[in-house]
């Protein structure tokens, strides 16, 4: 009998990246993600899926293919919110919610550099394992997102 060990269904990483808001800014947009995050090969539009919103398809060096739809942006308050809404392989939990918020560090010692926040909120089935590999995907991304804005 196989037992779940209960978890939060949330994660949240952040980090200051050398670079002003407006050069680690100009990197968030989801049909772009692959200019700066090394894990992903390519991402491109899936035309005629939505009028709506955009929706970008994400292909992973691993063979993994995530579509993802952008549910928010604010080129005001500095942040996109996305969601999954296919991938292959199937997920083995039924959602997630992602936000990546950017905000300008005024003062201090690091004035003039970016604080970036990427949350993901997760359905209540997700396990601790999937939770811990979002956490580290966000480390990873947020580690890239650095040396691109570093260019």
């Amino acid at each position: 009998m196989a037992s779940n060990i209960p978890t939060s269904t949330s994660v949240l990483e952040s980090t200051v990246i050398e670079a002003p808001l407006s050069k680690v800014w100009h990197l968030i947009k989801i049909q772009e993600f692959d200019k700066f995050w090394s894990a992903i090969q390519s991402a491109d539009y899936v035309k005629g899926a939505s009028s709506e919103t955009d929706i970008v398809k994400w292909k992973f060096t691993d063979g993994t293919e995530l579509e993802v739809k952008q549910e928010e942006h604010s080129a005001i308050d500095h942040y996109i919110t996305y969601s999954v809404i296919t991938s292959q392989p199937a997920l083995t939990y039924s959602s997630v919610v992602s936000t990546v918020r950017c905000f300008p560090v005024t003062s201090g010692k690091h004035e003039g550099h970016t604080y970036v926040q990427w949350s993901g909120n997760f359905s209540s089935d997700a396990d601790a394992g999937v939770i811990q590999d979002g956490k580290y995907k966000r480390r990873e991304a947020l580690a890239d997102l650095a040396k691109a804005a570093a260019k």
